[in-house]
């Protein structure tokens, strides 16, 4: 299955302390709960956290909730056929593709 996920967050509540240099950049890692089958009263599907390492959930530091997620596409990708929406078919059969 593919999904087509749009992620919002609010950049001014990211803790700056957590940022890393890496080899090609500044990085910041991300951690993200996604219900695809269920959605808040927003339409998301969602939440982005700032990612803590596993000592520093044993000892009880919260980072705040940077955002939110949306599914906004579902696609099976174990059939192999696509379907489309009618104003994605074509009715002309002269075409060859």
């Amino acid at each position: 299955m593919k999904l087509g996920i749009s992620i919002k967050i609010d950049v001014k509540k990211i803790i700056k302390e957590r940022l890393y240099q890496g080899v090609k950049g500044t990085y910041l890692d991300l951690t993200t709960f996604i219900d695809i089958d269920n959605e808040d009263t927003y339409g998301n599907n969602g939440i982005i956290f700032q990612s803590v390492s596993k000592e520093e959930r044993e000892q009880g530091v919260k980072t705040p909730i940077l955002g939110n997620v949306k599914v906004f596409s579902k696609q099976d990708t174990s059939t192999s056929h696509t379907t489309q929406t009618p104003e994605q078919s074509n009715d002309d059969d002269d075409i060859p593709f």
